[in-house]
This record gives C-alpha cells, structure tokens and sequence, in this order.
C-alpha cells in the first residue's frame, strides 16, 4: 500500500506516541523516519510497549541527526512537509503528492527555526483559538489520512 509518503518526526519526546506512529504507518504501509536525538531510549523495549508486534511490520529509518536526515531527503528528492502550530496554511487546503515527507515536531518543543525555513511547505491543523496543541499521534493520523485520501 505504500505510495511514497513518508512521516518524519523530529526528536520525538514521548516513547508511546512514538511506537503509536509506527503502528499506525506500518498498518498503512508507510515509511517512518526519526530524526535523533530521541527524548527516550530508541530501544524495541521502549517503542514495542505502544507499537505492541507492530514494530517488526514497521518501516523505519533512523537519522543520527538533522543534517544526515536532510541529506538523506535532498538526495531522493522529496518534499519536507511540516505540521505547526505556526503555519497558516489548513493542511486541508494542501496538495500532497507521493514524494512528500510530512514532518512533525517534538512534542514539548516543535521544531527549531532553521528546520521551520528548511521546509518546502509549512502546514498547520485549525484549532479553536485557547487550544495549545494536538497530540502528534493524532495529528500525524489526521493529515497522512488526507494525503492518503488525496491520493488514492
């Protein structure tokens, strides 16, 4: 079921919203990259609690750090797609394609600047005006269920 679509997410903080991701993309036949330094052990122990034996299915590529990770994606040519609180754009009125990487930021933290101004796109999910923030988990199920829906 893969099409090319990829999450990424940056220094993830929380264990269980990591292996969480990686269930639900190895269910949909997506890859998943992190970008290190993680805020807990990348060990199969911490992630397999949430990822249950979903982690073996998953498709997952570590990058020891930012700069390997950008390398990695300039060389295959893909589009770095992040979600934030501070875009403007409603990842609904976004055209996603195969080649996209949508990248999720840490969840105490986001992303630094220099990762904002590195992104091709910078999407942003609505929320009522005193919210702070979703769940990364959800939010990566919300927008790649769009992206798959568009491009199915």
């Amino acid at each position: 079921m893969n099409n090319g679509l990829r999450i990424a997410l940056y220094q993830p903080d929380i264990a269980g919203n990591t292996g969480t991701i990686l269930r639900f993309a190895a269910c949909l036949g997506l890859g998943v990259d992190i970008i290190e330094p993680a805020g807990f052990p990348l060990s199969d122990k911490a992630l397999k609690r949430a990822g249950m034996d979903y982690l073996e299915m998953a498709a997952l590529t570590r990058h020891v750090d930012w700069n390997a990770f950008e390398a990695w994606r300039k060389a295959r040519a893909d589009r770095l797609v992040l979600l934030s609180t501070k875009a403007a754009i409603p990842y609904t009125d976004f055209s996603f394609t195969d080649r996209d990487i949508l990248l999720f930021g840490r969840e105490s933290a986001g992303v630094p600047d220099p990762v904002h101004q590195a992104a091709d796109a910078r999407l942003t999910i609505p929320m009522q005006p005193n919210a702070r923030s979703i769940n990364v988990a959800l939010s990566v199920a919300m927008v790649a269920g769009e992206a798959i829906r568009q491009l199915r």
